[in-house]
């Protein structure tokens, strides 16, 4: 395994990380965590050098943290650093802080945590978080022994986060940054203002929700057979991350143990500066054309779900940027009625906006369902 300088600390993350967001479940229930798979799995990824282990108090229908702490049982708490998040969107009082904080430290089995986050900042959240005095709560629970290090998670725009980074003596961040996403959000630039700013900096949403791990069409797969050295999609992907020096951990959510050895000797094989400037042109190239071609950009996170009126959010956007991606509209057609049920459809949407608010990317939910569902002819 590879290890990095975690900002300004006395101490080298690994270059991968095990976000605790998209363990292997049983059938089709998030909250289901299929716990004797995901412990052989996180297990084998410490057990090979990872030391960051991410989750928060939603992951898993809110069954991730406690999962995580049947995982470091054992001895492996003394091997890694633990990381979670405050939900920001519960946050209405400042007494709502401690009894999260209280509640996640009892779930994790931990009395203090190494890095915690306030989750999923927006202009918004963070707002709400200046009025509740987040600072002094902050200050208070480092004094108090609960966290050792404070951070956040972030989703908005450039501008905000600036902000944000300048506020506090922060000891790191949490950005959303692949190769498609370098101009979104936080994007390169935020990524090298918070290093110049002494952050460490842990990027989610790597594959972009694995959509960067499948096979590429064929457009795609054209720019990149003009590198010297043949890769595959998650090679490319990642490599490109840890090939820039202000990436302190790049989180990935993984869902079998074929993906966990795959990333883990990945990670191992990673350097700062790996790809060379032609490499990163064909990135550039490759990029342009991804977006010139979805048209969604959903990362399949999960946060809009579930829709109180039934509607899988996610599965539909799915479909349908696969079916444009890689040309696959009859077979994505017949997907999209066959296994969505008529109110878990694009068309059942009834335009109520609980997605909208909650969806980090900031999409326009309920107008992508209704192209969604017009692109099936469904309605």
């Amino acid at each position: 395994m590879q290890y990095r300088k975690f900002g300004q600390l006395d101490w080298n993350s690994s270059a991968l990380g095990f976000g605790a967001m998209r363990l292997p479940t049983r059938g089709d229930d998030s909250g289901n965590i299929d716990e004797d798979e995901a412990i052989k799995m996180v297990r084998y990824a410490i057990d090979h050098g990872v030391n960051y282990i991410d989750t928060a108090w939603p992951y898993h229908d809110g069954n991730s943290e406690e999962f995580i702490a049947k995982v470091l049982r054992d001895g492996y708490r003394d091997k890694v650093r633990l990381a979670t998040k405050l939900p920001s969107w519960l946050i209405e009082e400042p007494e709502d802080m401690d009894e999260y904080l209280d509640k996640q430290l009892n779930r994790l089995e931990v009395d203090k945590l190494d890095f915690y986050l306030l989750h999923a900042l927006n202009q918004e959240h963070w707002k709400n978080y200046r009025e509740q005095g987040i600072f002094e709560w902050l200050d208070k629970v480092q004094s108090e022994g609960k966290i050792a290090h404070p951070g956040f998670s972030f989703h908005d725009d450039l501008d905000v986060f600036k902000d944000i980074v300048d506020s506090y003596d922060w000891t790191f961040c949490q950005i959303q940054y692949n190769y498609l996403d370098r101009e979104f959000q936080a994007g390169m630039e935020g990524l090298r203002y918070a290093n110049s700013q002494g952050l460490a900096v842990v990027i989610m949403e790597p594959l972009r929700g694995g959509k960067l791990a499948a096979e590429p069409p064929k457009e795609i797969k054209d720019i990149l057979s003009e590198a010297d050295k043949e890769r595959g999609p998650v090679s490319w992907a990642l490599n490109w991350l840890w090939s820039q020096p202000e990436v302190s951990v790049v989180l990935s959510g993984m869902s079998t143990m074929e993906q966990v050895k795959q990333n883990v000797k990945l990670a191992s094989d990673s350097r700062v500066g790996k790809f060379s400037e032609r490499e990163n042109r064909l990135m550039e190239k490759a990029a342009k054309k991804y977006r010139e071609i979805s048209p969604v950009g959903c990362t399949g996170c999960n946060y809009c779900t579930p829709c109180p009126n039934g509607v899988h959010i996610p599965s539909n956007f799915q479909l349908y940027n696969e079916a444009e991606v890689y040309g696959k509209f009859e077979e994505n057609k017949e997907r999209y009625y066959e296994f969505l049920d008529e109110d878990g459809r694009a068309s059942a949407c009834v335009a109520c906006g609980e997605c909208e608010e909650v969806c980090p990317q900031n999409l326009e939910i309920i107008d992508l369902l209704a192209e969604t569902a017009s692109y099936f002819n469904d309605g």
